[in-house]
């Protein structure tokens, strides 16, 4: 699952959230979106990355 939001109410920020199947593919997610962010999106995205990692604890 993937999903991005953007929050106009504060210049320069996004949230994009993703769910995997384990820890390896959330790692090589982050390597990939950090390359294409860098090549293609850095200029709109003023303020560097946050990553955060945990286990689902709900699922519906």
């Amino acid at each position: 699952m993937y999903a991005v939001i953007r929050r106009y109410e504060y210049e320069g920020v996004m949230v994009s959230t993703s769910v995997f199947e384990d820890r390896s593919g959330a790692e090589e997610s982050i390597k990939r979106a950090a390359d294409f962010v860098r090549d293609n999106l850095a200029p709109l995205l003023p303020n560097g990355p946050q990553v955060t990692a945990g286990p689902v604890v709900a699922a519906g």
